[in-house]
Formats: structure tokens, sequence, C-alpha cells
């Protein structure tokens, strides 16, 4: 089992950067696949970037040139890194942990990016 949770949301200013935390109860190395979804209002949920057990990332087109994810697998973080913020970016970011078996899933922390 693996229990994350998230920090580093807030309110921000278009422009703006955030960077959000997921600290996992297990160590991170041994987690197949990290991502973080988020969901806006009205919305479905959609994957923001994920990060596997290689360090290869995928991220959605919308993130592209502004979003960074990371694994510090010394600290059992995974992190995202969010440059030039934009109001559509607005959402509650979840943390996702896939070990090939299980996926699990964070509280979420809100995002806010205001005009």
């Amino acid at each position: 089992q693996v229990q994350l949770a998230e920090s580093g949301g807030g309110l921000v200013q278009a422009g703006g950067s955030l960077r959000l935390s997921c600290a996992a109860s297990r160590r991170t190395s041994s987690i197949k696949n990290m991502a973080w979804y988020r969901q806006a209002p009205g919305k479905q949920r959609e994957l923001a970037a994920s990060v596997n057990r290689s360090g290869n990332t995928n991220y959605a087109d919308s993130v592209k040139g502004r979003f960074t994810i990371s694994r510090d697998n010394a600290n059992d973080t995974v992190y995202l890194q969010m440059n030039s913020l934009k109001p559509e970016d607005t959402a509650l970011y979840s943390c996702n942990a896939d070990d090939g078996i299980w996926s699990y899933w964070g509280q979420g922390t809100q995002v806010t990016v205001s005009t």
C-alpha cells in the first residue's frame, strides 16, 4: 500500500509559478509509475504529467514546455514544477502512484490561477 501526501498548491497570478510535492509512504524507486492528474470544475480528470521508474516522462499537450515532473527517489517524493501558469490551469491536482498492481491516490491540492 502507498499513501500519498500532496502539498504546494495555492493562489497565484497568471504567469507565475508553483511547485507541487507528493510525498510517498513507500520507496518511490519501487513504484512503476507516478503521475499528476488534475480536475477542473465541471470537467473530467486529466493526466497532466507522468514519470516512470526509468525516468521517462509524459505530458499533456496543454502543459508541455511549462510543467516539469521529476522524481526524487532519495526522498520518496515526486514534484511538479509549474511555470507560466494560466487561468485554465486552475484545478485540483492529485498525485497518483501505480505499482503495476494497484493504483493509489492522494487527497489533492488546489491550484488557482487568477488573471
